[in-house]
């Protein structure tokens, strides 16, 4: 494998950075363009649900299908379709004519960001093959999603105060061309020398799952989900789940691994991702209401009041990771992180047209820190104990569980508030969405009782992965014929595998930290992302 010169390595995780931090805003930014975006089409909650889940739907279905196309067909080829496809959706959504042309431009753009994540990260481990510069690199790649994530409601409310809810899709258009641009110039072309064979029936079985629940969730919510053909889709996303576990438990390459979910601290953290992101969805969408419709603020405003999340976001994850590394287990910073989750959504439960605006700021804060400090402590819980061959599957699949929540939680917060405000945005969603807040209180406690489930990340020595169960699912993984190894679901450097994703610990004899851990192996939606 090439050598690069410092120069090269730094530009490839520059623009790395670059595709990931448009993804983050993207993320969130959306969010506080609903409410206009709502009086200029004349759209339900339903309407605006979709314009969240039409886009993360999608995400989360091909976050893992992007890394394996990269694989066979070229990184560096893949990187560039996703950044222009991403490109040209997002100036698609600015002209769409109709909230049914938006929609359908959300997926598009979300289908570009599938390939970018995953691909992203295989770049950055092909081009730094030192595993401790690797391991830094990833770390300040990785911050760059939950540093987008936070700038998102700011930066989304100047935007549609100034130039109108276009602008939160004009910004990613000069990111977008200047990111091209570098990579085509910067980035050198790398694939997997044995690629994944493509599963394609799992690949649908996915999309059947997730696509039924969501919109049966959605949907459903005017006739109190009795219509029979509602009903209907919940038993075909059952069946599809079915179906899904029997094709992936035959197969040896398989787009999902279930054996990883005989994993205690790994099964705790997908339930983590999932239910902190349906958190995270629901209290993006509902307070963008709330702050908009209900209190009379303007765009600009609303972005004030998130202002307090947005610095605790990015404030908490380094302190997680410090607490992390010197305990060397995330439960902590998992625990820490439920319990604040817990406390704002109760208090945001209460909330009325006339709070005053110091509890709104605290509370606001206090969820800030919650997502913090749970955010980037999920890969670290989802890898602990395991193998360093399984690292990188196990941190894919956590990242797709990560919007895989967020799509939910969208879908379960604003259904809620349809059955109480009869679809349409007005004064009286302030009771109407009590009962959306209840049950993400309910989820950011099952955040902490899963927080409590993780186990201590594995030791310099590996000793936390040596267990019997995982060495037996190591043994299964072995190929029987060196021609067809099995590949990570998201590609390492062929010859370097990635050897560190233990949590640093303070060493007794000097106190020097020890390399970064697995936390900074995967950004946070999939995927998490």
């Amino acid at each position: 494998m090439p050598e690069y010169n410092r120069k090269r390595r730094l530009a490839v995780l520059g623009i790395s950075c670059l595709s990931l931090l448009m993804i983050g805003v993207d993320d969130t930014i959306v969010s506080i363009a609903l409410p206009t975006i709502a009086r200029g089409f004349n759209a339900s909650v339903s309407g605006l649900q979709w314009i969240f889940d039409g886009y993360t739907v999608v995400l989360a279905s091909f976050l893992i299908f992007g890394g394996t196309t990269a694989d066979r067909f070229g990184r560096r080829r893949v990187f560039l379709v996703g950044l222009a496809v991403f490109t040209v959706a997002s100036a698609l959504c600015s002209l769409a004519p109709g909230l049914g042309w938006l929609i359908a431009f959300r997926v598009l753009q979300a289908l570009g960001g599938s390939m970018l994540t995953p691909v992203a990260v295989s770049i950055i481990s092909s081009i730094y093959t030192n595993r401790t510069q690797r391991a830094r690199a990833i770390s300040i790649w990785v911050s760059m999603f939950g540093l987008g994530m936070a700038l998102g409601p700011a930066l989304g409310g100047v935007l549609v105060g100034t130039v109108g809810w276009q602008g939160v899709f004009w910004v990613n258009i000069p990111v977008g061309l200047c990111a091209i641009a570098l990579t085509a110039r910067f980035v050198p072309e790398s694939r997997a020398p044995v690629p994944r064979r493509p599963d394609p029936v799992g690949q649908a079985l996915v999309i059947v799952v997730l696509g039924s629940v969501v919109y049966a969730i959605i949907e459903g919510a005017y006739t109190d989900w009795h219509e029979t053909a509602i009903r209907g889709l919940f038993i075909v996303a059952g069946i599809a789940l079915a179906g899904l576990t029997a094709w992936e438990l035959r197969r040896r390459d398989p787009l999902i691994d279930l054996r990883y979910f005989r994993g205690r601290s790994f099964t705790a953290a997908v339930f983590i991702a999932v239910c902190a992101f349906a958190d995270m969805g629901g209290f993006l969408f509902l307070s963008s209401i709330y702050l908009q419709d209900v209190r009379g603020s303007s765009a600009v405003h609303a972005g004030v009041y998130m202002l307090p999340a947005a610095f605790a976001m990015a404030v908490c994850p380094p302190v997680a990771a410090s607490v992390t590394a010197a305990i060397g287990s995330a439960r902590p910073p998992l625990l820490i992180g439920g319990m604040a989750l817990m406390l704002s959504t109760n208090s945001m439960s209460h909330l009325t047209i006339s709070s005053p605006d110091i509890r709104l700021l605290l509370t606001f804060g206090l969820f800030g820190v919650g997502m913090g400090m749970v955010n980037s402590q999920i890969t670290v819980a989802a890898v602990s104990g395991m193998p360093l061959s399984q690292a990188g599957l196990a941190s894919g699949i956590a990242s797709a569980s990560r919007q895989v929540g967020q799509a939910l939680g969208v879908a379960v917060a604003g259904s809620l508030l349809t059955t109480q405000a009869t679809g349409h945005t007005r004064s009286a969603l302030t009771m109407a969405s009590y009962p959306a807040w209840h049950v993400l209180f309910w989820c950011a406690f099952a955040v902490t009782v899963c927080g409590l489930l993780t186990s201590r990340a594995q030791g310099r020595h590996g000793k936390r992965g040596s267990s019997f169960r995982w060495r037996h699912l190591a043994r299964q993984q072995v190929p029987h014929h060196p021609q067809s190894p099995v590949q990570p679901l998201v590609p390492q450097t062929p010859a370097s595998p990635p050897e560190s994703i233990w949590v640093p610990r303070q060493t007794r004899k000097t106190g020097l930290a020890g390399n970064p851990g697995p936390g900074q192996t995967f950004p946070a939606n999939t995927a998490e992302p």
